[in-house]
């Protein structure tokens, strides 16, 4: 219960005090990154995102899934996932995301976006908890593992400096937020508005 009050607080002031914290390096935001596609692609864009935001999730099947078979795997752009909770379940559920072997987290990704209604169901966080345990169990993650990932404060941290630093750096009032090559994305996050944009860069 402490730790649960705990992990409350840290929301509450992400939320309510981010404007005030100092700024973090760079750096902070690059360790685990999550990403599709190669490293010296053209073009790279950024989607902060919240694993437990609806749009996130028509996002993530409908447009992502279009920008590989167009883009990703033609080497022309690389996607990076970047951690954008918006509450303690999308929280818990990045941590898992960066407990995962590297080969595992995209699966991971696909499966929480697709099965989002279903997962994040429950009257309480343990609840809800329960229900991610279930998913990661088949992605290798067992009982005890999630617990420690759960409460790595180590990994908190750093999900949460990421946060802090993307609201600063683009001014994210909302998920998807989508930042090609530096530049927020202006207009809808359609994958004909992305589309427009890559073609200027390629």
């Amino acid at each position: 219960m402490v730790k649960f009050i705990k992990k409350l607080k840290i929301l509450f002031l992400i939320i309510f005090s981010i404007f005030c914290l100092q700024s973090y390096a760079e750096e902070k935001v690059d360790n685990n990154i999550v990403f599709l596609g190669q490293q010296n692609a053209p073009v790279k864009i950024k989607v902060f995102s919240s694993l437990t935001c609806p749009h996130c999730a028509n996002f993530h099947i409908e447009v992502i899934s279009k920008l590989k078979k167009m883009y990703i795997n033609s080497g022309k752009v690389q996607l990076i996932f970047v951690d954008f909770p918006l509450d303690l379940a999308s929280f818990n559920a990045s941590k898992l995301l960066h407990c995962l072997d590297e080969k595992k987290q995209i699966t991971y990704l696909d499966t929480l976006y697709e099965k989002q209604s279903e997962w994040t169901v429950g009257t309480n966080i343990n609840e809800i908890n329960d229900n991610l345990k279930g998913v990661v169990k088949k992605l290798g993650i067992n009982s005890n593992q999630f617990d420690k990932c759960i409460n790595n404060e180590i990994l908190e941290d750093k999900i949460l400096n990421g946060r802090i630093y993307g609201q600063k750096k683009y001014s994210i009032n909302s998920t998807p937020t989508v930042i090609i090559n530096e530049e927020k994305l202006k207009g809808p996050n359609s994958f004909e508005n992305i589309k427009k944009e890559i073609e200027k860069l390629i």
